[in-house]
């Protein structure tokens, strides 16, 4: 029986779409038209009889099938590079790992250094994704999210807890306090994101008061933090993320009443990736790195 084996240029049109995001992407990079890449995916498609992406106005995205498929195709490029068995031809792993921005400043990168000596056969790929609560990332092999830990698409592992607590820069404090208790922020300009609610610190300062309606917003941690410390107003601040900004002194704690938040941070994979050995590798470390 003869074996069906996609065309080559099909199978590379499919893995670069994949790895570069879009079906441009790909494109540029094998020297094609756009139609091109999708011709050959779509050639891919009935060949397989599966739907490899999922496409709309926004773009395309992998669908459960094209992730699978994904590892089959890689793994099989790797072995056709002729690096695999070759004899004293290091073998590399590689993960790829979404994660917000303001995590991966503050807390993964300055870590990897310890990742990378545990581990020097493992390579981490990087990509930032939108900081959107409970936000998912589709072609990752792991992912750090933000939210509170209710997922049922994957695995994840609690990485810490965070406590919440007002906090401003100098200037700011000089300008708009004295604040001495928590009620003096009554006329304060309080920074807002909806990563973040303040209405379940206001509970902890015996504050009965509703969530802001005004003020400026922002989705990402890192940008509150930056807001503040450059003299916008006062953020509601996260310990272990804001520790930079307030051990050099841009940001000053502004009372004693702390609560721990209801989100923070997990790490998380579904259950085909966590099978090997690279994954979960990576996973056991930055659970105990945060610990």
């Amino acid at each position: 029986m003869a074996l069906r084996i996609p065309p080559i240029h099909a199978l590379a049109a499919f893995e670069a779409a994949s790895r570069l995001g879009g079906f441009a992407q790909a494109a540029e990079e094998l020297c094609v038209t756009p139609s091109a890449i999708s011709h050959r995916i779509r050639q891919l498609e009935e060949h397989l009889g599966v739907q490899l992406f999922e496409r709309s106005a926004q773009g395309v995205r992998l669908t459960t099938a094209g992730r699978l498929y994904l590892e089959s195709v890689r793994e099989a490029f790797d072995k056709l590079s002729g690096l695999a068995g070759k004899p004293g031809a290091k073998t590399v792993a590689r993960v790829r790992v979404s994660t917000p921005p303001t995590f991966a400043r503050q807390l993964l990168v300055p870590r990897l250094a310890e990742f990378y000596r545990l581990y020097p056969d493992i390579e981490l790929e990087l990509h930032l994704v939108i900081p959107l609560l409970e936000a998912k990332a589709e072609t990752s092999d792991v992912e750090v999210r933000y939210g509170t830990g209710d997922y049922d698409d994957v695995g994840a592992v609690k990485l810490f807890d965070e406590t919440l607590q007002p906090a401003c820069s100098p200037d700011y404090l000089k300008s708009a306090g004295p604040f001495k208790a928590p009620r003096d922020l009554k006329g304060a300009v309080l920074l807002r994101t909806p990563l973040e609610a303040w209405r379940p610190w206001f509970a902890a300062a015996e504050l009965d008061w509703p969530e802001p309606g005004h003020g400026p917003v922002f989705n990402d941690l890192g940008l509150l933090m930056e807001a503040a410390a450059s003299g916008q107003g006062v953020a509601l601040t996260r310990s272990r993320l804001a520790a930079d900004w307030m051990d050099s002194k841009r940001l000053v704690p502004l009372f004693d009443v702390k609560t721990v938040s209801p989100r923070t941070y997990y790490v998380a994979c579904r259950r085909a990736n966590a099978q090997r050995p690279e994954v979960a590798a990576f996973v056991e470390w930055l659970s105990g790195a945060l610990r």
